[in-house]
């Protein structure tokens, strides 16, 4: 959309993405917010790539079983996801049932925007320094936290760290009561 919109003349804007991920919509919506109508055709076509890249989303093999020994475990478990509408909403039927999602589209903003965080913490009633927030992107999910006082750890899937790697190496795992 964002190649064609600039074929039609539109300037790309810093905050585009953002804009994207934080509306509650489909491409439709979208590229009306941004002041366009989507021909048909590159809709269909837009749509069927969506779906087709929806269909290729997976967790990461550590992801589930640790969500759910920590919820087993009594720690409230939550997702704060820069996640445009469609993923987002796949992604929540991917998870087990977690005590809160703060997903941008919903949220109506994205990391490291201090809104999102704020929104998690509400949802959770908790205050920031009871919180380990996890994440795979320093300015977003460790950066951005610990601006509001959140523990924050960055993971490195890219050379396969798991979850409980960076859980087992808190010894002061006991002090939070939410995991992000």
């Amino acid at each position: 959309m964002m190649k064609w919109l600039k074929q039609q003349g539109r300037t790309p804007q810093p905050n585009d993405a953002e804009t994207i991920m934080s509306i509650n919509g489909n491409f439709e919506m979208i590229a009306a917010v941004l002041g366009y109508q989507l021909p048909k055709t590159l809709l269909a076509e837009m749509n069927t790539d969506l779906q087709n890249d929806i269909k290729q989303m997976q967790m990461f093999d550590d992801s589930m079983p640790t969500l759910i020994q920590l919820k087993n475990l009594g720690y409230n478990v939550a997702i704060c996801s820069n996640a445009a509408m469609p993923y987002g909403e796949h992604a929540e039927h991917l998870l087990p049932p977690l005590d809160a999602y703060a997903w941008s589209f919903k949220v109506g903003a994205n990391k490291p925007k201090p809104f999102i965080y704020q929104y998690f913490l509400t949802q959770m009633n908790c205050q920031p320094n009871e919180v380990l927030f996890i994440g795979d992107t320093q300015l977003a999910d460790v950066d951005g936290p610990r601006k509001l006082g959140i523990t924050a750890r960055l993971i490195d899937r890219k050379n396969d760290e798991k979850i409980l790697d960076i859980l087992s190496s808190l010894t002061f795992l006991k002090k939070y009561k939410s995991f992000f």
